[in-house]
């Protein structure tokens, strides 16, 4: 499958939405304050979501599945 990163974090509620390229389907969506989580952990790879290096892309956009899955699977009111 192929994915497209759509991330606008330049706004006064940021969000980064991972998507399915053929069919636009939305298969991940992190907001605001997952993206500040990000940021706290030294996860949000500005640099890499430039990049046109597909490798570079490819591991960003896994380690984005990962984050994004493991915080739906935390008990719910749990913080980082």
């Amino acid at each position: 499958m192929t994915y497209l990163i759509d991330a606008w974090l330049d706004r006064p509620h940021p969000y980064l939405r991972i998507l399915h390229r053929d069919t636009g389907e939305v298969c991940a969506m992190l907001e605001e304050e997952a993206l500040d989580e990000l940021r706290e952990q030294g996860d949000l790879d500005l640099i890499g979501l430039n990049s046109s290096e597909p490798l570079v892309l490819k591991e960003l956009v896994r380690s984005l599945f990962l984050f994004s899955y493991a915080r739906a699977l935390r008990p719910a009111g749990e913080a980082h």
